[in-house]
Parts: C-alpha cells; structure tokens; sequence
C-alpha cells in the first residue's frame, strides 16, 4: 500500500499522482468515494464483464418449470439456500 498527503483545494478537489492513475485508473476517469466516520476511501470504478456468469447456473427441470408460478419459484429457491 503506497500512502501520500495531499492538499485539499477551495473548492474539494485533491490530485491523484500520475502513477497511480494510469495503474489503476487506466482508460477511465470515475473513482467511488466512500465515506466512513473519520475515513475516505477513493476507489477505482472499474468496468465487470457480467458475460461471465452467463448461463452458469444450473436449474433441474422442474424448478424452471416452476418459474411459471413466481411465488413457488422464490419459495423453492429459498428453501433451497436457506434449508
């Protein structure tokens, strides 16, 4: 972990240095900024292939067949994580 102080200007903006920029900023340009008592956290907001997960879970039949009926797809979804 590298730490370094920097000002804060007038109007709340503070410098990145150039290194870590194009580490973990790379193409874009938005951090998150989180915010917790006595502490600021700026974090990179990096772009997720979600395409990933793409057709990962597997299903038995007659749980698709129950998606029909939403209720009884929740419900049996849930028995199933929660027992």
């Amino acid at each position: 972990m590298n730490t370094e102080i920097r000002k804060v200007d007038s109007q709340g903006r503070i410098v990145l240095p150039r290194k870590w920029r194009e580490k973990e900023l790379k193409d874009g340009d938005e951090v998150i900024i989180m915010e917790e008592e006595g502490i600021l956290k700026i974090i990179a907001k990096k772009k997720i292939d979600l395409t990933q997960f793409f057709d990962t879970l597997k299903f038995s039949d007659n749980l698709v067949d129950k998606l029909e009926n939403w209720s009884e797809f929740e419900n049996t979804i849930l028995k199933k994580r929660y027992g």
